[in-house]
């Protein structure tokens, strides 16, 4: 069994996410019911959602749509990463809100959609600082040019919990190893980041990648950050741009077949209900 910990919900009539005009393929609605019923088929046990860059004057919004999906009898959904505009006077004051949420485990600011400089202004750098001895973490969404960007945030607030999303997102179409490697290695030097191994068959050739099209840039994601810093995601329903759920989760038991069980548990779900402080059906049963 597995704990998702990257699901988006794209639901139009509730919420507005302006990037999607771009995106064809994403552009309506994805469905908890769609999901969950995927997901369960194919041994998913929890998931947490993840933030799907909405109007920003609609994020706390978001959170209370996925609560009431949240509150429904035996829903997967067991938190939330709430997105966040750390470079705004407004932070302090919405962080605050959400401490007395219990339902969100921390934030991501999508950061390859922004100037470089959002992250570099110091008033985001200063309120990243202020999640240091909470239980929230930090989710970095950057391309792999940006990772450098990401370390400067890491190194400035050690005592966050950061999260890299999607293996650092390799351009896995054009084969381009490099320089994604040398990042990723340097990253993984900081003992305080998690990867997630996450829907990175939506970053390969659509119709085309195998297993072993993805295997160098998890193994090497893997080597270097090691089974006690990984966690597995979805990145649904992003990553039906590269074939989908069932295909994911088809690659990741193969991707890993090799492994032991304990690393499998670790990855799998062991590592999330740690980092989150997480509770699943099987916790319950």
């Amino acid at each position: 069994m597995l704990i998702d910990t990257h699901l988006h919900v794209i639901d139009k009539s509730v919420l507005n996410y302006p990037w999607l005009a771009d995106v064809e393929a994403l552009d309506r609605d994805f469905s908890y019911e769609s999901y969950e019923r995927e997901a369960r088929q194919g041994g998913i046990e929890a998931t947490l959602h993840m933030e799907v860059d909405v109007e920003p004057s609609q994020i706390e919004r978001e959170t209370e749509n996925v609560a009431r999906l949240a509150a429904r009898d035996n829903s997967l959904i067991v938190g939330a990463i709430s997105s966040a505009r750390p470079e705004e006077d407004g932070f302090a004051a919405f962080l605050e809100r959400q401490i007395d949420n219990p339902l969100v485990k921390g934030f991501r600011r999508v950061l390859h959609v922004v100037p470089d400089e959002v992250s570099q202004k110091p008033l985001f750098r200063e309120n990243l600082k202020r999640l240091s001895d909470t239980r929230f973490t930090f989710d970095l969404c950057v391309l792999p040019h940006q990772i450098p960007l990401a370390i400067e945030l890491v190194d400035l607030a050690p005592d966050v919990r950061f999260v890299l999303d999607h293996c650092g997102v390799p351009d896995i179409r054009n084969d381009a190893f490099t320089p994604w490697k040398d990042h990723v290695d340097e990253l993984a030097r900081r003992d305080n980041v998690t990867a997630k191994i996450s829907g990175v068959v939506a970053y390969a050739e659509p119709g085309s990648w195998t297993v072993d099209t993805l295997r160098p840039y998890v193994d090497h994601t893997v080597e270097k950050f090691g089974f006690d810093r990984l966690v597995w995601g979805s990145d649904w329903p992003v990553c039906t741009l590269g074939g989908g759920l069932h295909a994911w989760l088809a690659a990741t038991q193969a991707l890993f077949s090799g492994c032991t069980a304990q690393e499998r548990a670790k990855l799998f779900r062991e590592n999330a209900k740690r980092l989150w402080k997480l509770r699943s059906a099987s916790d319950a049963a």
